[in-house]
């Protein structure tokens, strides 16, 4: 099976986000160019200096047509189940195929890059995308790149081309996700022995802080207005992480560091929520950074993309998942849904696998879904 040969290739790349994806977007680029795309090659250098590439290729004529999005990056593998097979040295084992990235989501890039493989290009009627980005996983910055700066991206938007997030459902159509938001809030003091008047600890500063996004917590936990029954949790997840890195108990903390991270629900206006944790440090001298990562992903699941894509993938309706994806990002496609091979519950653990069987399929519905919008 070609997905499966794919996919065990595209493992053998190691690409963790914090690594560079130059080589596996290398081979990637290689072989869209020899199935007939052209193939846009966007570079830039992360907040550590090391090298990332996005990839925005289009192959046959005319408009709209469909895009398949996915991302090159994995989340880490520091630790791994087997001895036998390392993280990037897949192995297979009653009909899975273990590896980072199997499921999320190299076996998806896998099964497009064998779909596609069905079809001649100059026989399509209307175009196919191929779109894969760098650093999907610590923060969409490809995505946003290719957004800012991608010809093909803006023919898509113009287009009214369709999109499919590639991103693991067990081929389930999904039509909604929430997004991402979050903030760092510091306070600085000075470090010295306990014992002594000569330091100032950052933490207490820090408390009254923690003690509003506390109730903030309680609040979006509590109050309906903050929450959306289509989603499992119905709720924003206001996660609060603390941490002074002081490196014994008798140190007073030179500084203290407060971490918020959230997740947007569609049609729920946030700034509110932002407005006040602004403020908030602001008035207890906290400085707070506002980090915005990607917005909600909504199409309505009446919409005559998703009553087809259900009808390709034979399913009887669409659902929502709380994870994001790139598809906050891509927010100017009206039509996209996310479906892809695998379950999110093996994604990012330490024995990540696929099912052989979700490669088989996703290479099945994804030729469908090239065959109804580009023909061929």
């Amino acid at each position: 099976m070609k997905a499966l040969r794919y996919t065990r290739r595209l493992i053998t790349f190691p690409s963790p986000s914090q690594e560079s994806n130059r080589l596996i977007s290398k081979y990637l680029e290689r072989k869209l160019t020899k199935y007939g795309f052209v193939v846009e090659r966007l570079e830039y250098r992360d907040a550590a200096g090391t090298r990332k590439v996005s990839l925005v290729a289009r192959r046959g004529p005319g408009n709209g047509g469909l895009a398949y999005f996915a991302h090159s990056d994995t989340v880490p593998a520091e630790q791994w189940h087997s001895r036998r097979y390392g993280p990037f040295r897949p192995g297979t084992y009653r009909e899975r195929l273990y590896g980072r990235g199997a499921c999320d989501m190299k076996g998806s890039i896998a099964c497009m890059l064998s779909a596609l493989q069905l079809f001649q290009g100059d026989k399509q009627r209307a175009p196919l995308y191929f779109v894969v980005t760098a650093d999907e996983e610590v923060g969409y910055h490809g995505a946003k790149q290719v957004v800012a700066e991608s010809r093909f991206y803006r023919e898509m938007v113009e287009t009214g081309t369709v999109g499919i997030i590639g991103e693991p459902t067990m081929l389930e159509v999904v039509h909604g996700h929430k997004g991402s938001c979050g903030f760092r809030a510091q306070t600085t003091g000075r470090a010295a022995h306990s014992s002594t008047r000569e330091g100032i600890n950052a933490n207490l500063a820090m408390i009254p802080f923690l003690a509003e996004m506390k109730a903030i917590h309680d609040e979006l936990e509590s109050d309906r207005k903050w929450q959306d029954d289509r989603f499992d949790p119905p709720t924003m997840s206001w996660n609060i992480g603390i941490n002074d890195h002081t490196a014994a108990v008798n140190v007073t903390a030179a500084k203290s560091l407060c971490t918020v991270y959230f997740r947007p629900l569609p049609g729920i206006d946030i700034e509110p929520l932002i407005r006040r944790v602004v403020a908030a440090g602001e008035r207890m001298d906290v400085h707070v950074e506002v980090i915005r990562s990607a917005k909600p992903m909504w199409t309505d699941p009446e919409s005559p993309f998703v009553r087809k894509a259900l009808e390709l993938a034979h399913r009887p309706a669409s659902r929502t998942v709380s994870y994001g994806t790139d598809g906050g990002v891509f927010t100017e496609l009206e039509h996209k849904i996310v479906f892809g091979p695998g379950s999110i519950a093996q994604a990012h653990t330490i024995d990540e696998w696929i099912a052989i069987e979700q490669l088989s399929l996703g290479t099945e519905l994804y030729a469908k879904f090239i065959r109804q919008y580009c023909g061929g």
